[in-house]
């Protein structure tokens, strides 16, 4: 009998502790609860920006992109029709596109290999250093609109100070912005002027790599030429990925240039200005055609993102990380 009730006992005592663990659980459960609310109340404002402001129009592009939708009339589901004009209908669509190809085929690799050298050269070891890296990063800071008027002031064919220079040594300047031949060198110049941005990543990237392998390389007869493709390329191939994947996005991206040098932004002469974001621009907002204007977005998001995934596949093949996994 005092066996049984000893048995009961415990089973109250049992069924009491799962009782409280319950209830503590339920506590626990509650308070995380909680604090989830607060943490979605604290992002909430990022949420209902990226929602409204991002996703939305971003949905909304995507349907518009098969409709005949000019702002001022219904949107007409046209199936691929505006697709169809780009390739078929649209001179203009092939002049901005092969445009914006050129740019970006020149100014992704010259604009990394200027930031490399620049790099290099200001991570040397001697005085007023910090003043040439100072001075170079500069034009990298300064506004862009800015930037744009002093360059057209520059360019200038008769007063710019570009082809007054090139006269000292008796060359003939060509006229820059007025010659569809030299329009967009005009424009790849211009980049280069600014390359400090990149530099300061790069140089940033140098003063990590440890110079116990430069002196192990020394020792091991390597000139600087070997070294310098053999250390230093690899160590910062990381820095050079990522400068090569954001230069070719932004590069696909040009429209300031090309709105603000050209009159009216016409393109230029002879369209050698009419990058595929300005030709885009104008079917929006000026013809307001934003069917055809979505249309030509989503081929452009299409061609960048392909790219990408191209870039991020190939990158496994001669990007180095120090831990030794590339994925």
């Amino acid at each position: 009998m005092k066996s049984y009730d000893t048995t009961i006992a415990r089973r109250g005592t049992d069924i009491a502790g799962e009782k409280e663990k319950k209830k503590t659980a339920g506590k626990r459960l509650s308070r995380q609860t909680r604090e989830n609310i607060f943490g979605y109340l604290f992002i909430s404002p990022w949420i209902i920006g990226f929602l409204g402001l991002t996703l939305g129009p971003l949905l909304f592009s995507l349907f518009a992109s098969f409709t005949d939708y000019n702002i001022t009339s219904k949107m007409n589901f046209i199936g691929l029709d505006n697709f169809k004009r780009m390739f078929t209908i649209d001179d203009l669509f092939k002049t901005s596109l092969w445009n914006t190809l050129y740019y970006v085929l020149f100014s992704v690799p010259l604009t990394t290999a200027g930031a490399i050298f620049l790099s290099v050269l200001l991570n040397q070891k001697i005085k007023g250093m910090k003043f040439f890296r100072t001075l170079y990063y500069l034009p990298a800071i300064l506004s862009g609109v800015a930037v744009y008027f002093l360059w057209m002031q520059l360019l200038s064919p008769s007063t710019g100070l570009v082809n007054t220079f090139l006269g000292w040594f008796g060359i003939e300047g060509p006229a820059w912005l007025f010659d569809p031949e030299w329009t967009k060198p005009a424009l790849l110049l211009m980049k280069m002027w600014s390359v400090g941005g990149g530099m300061l990543l790069y140089l940033a990237s140098l003063q990590g790599v440890s110079s116990s392998m430069y002196e192990a390389a020394e020792l091991d007869g390597a000139g600087a030429m070997q070294k310098f493709f053999y250390i230093t390329l690899p160590m910062i191939s990381p820095i050079i990925f990522f400068d090569v994947l954001t230069s070719t996005i932004g590069s696909f991206q040009i429209f300031q240039e090309a709105y603000v040098m050209t009159e009216n932004g016409s393109g230029g002469p002879g369209n050698s200005l009419l990058f595929y974001n300005l030709h885009m621009w104008n079917n929006a907002f000026e013809v307001f055609d934003m069917g055809y204007a979505s249309a030509m977005a989503w081929l452009l998001f299409i061609v960048v993102m392909i790219l990408t995934v191209i870039n991020m596949k190939l990158g496994k093949k001669w990007v180095h990380y120090e831990g030794g996994d590339n994925k």
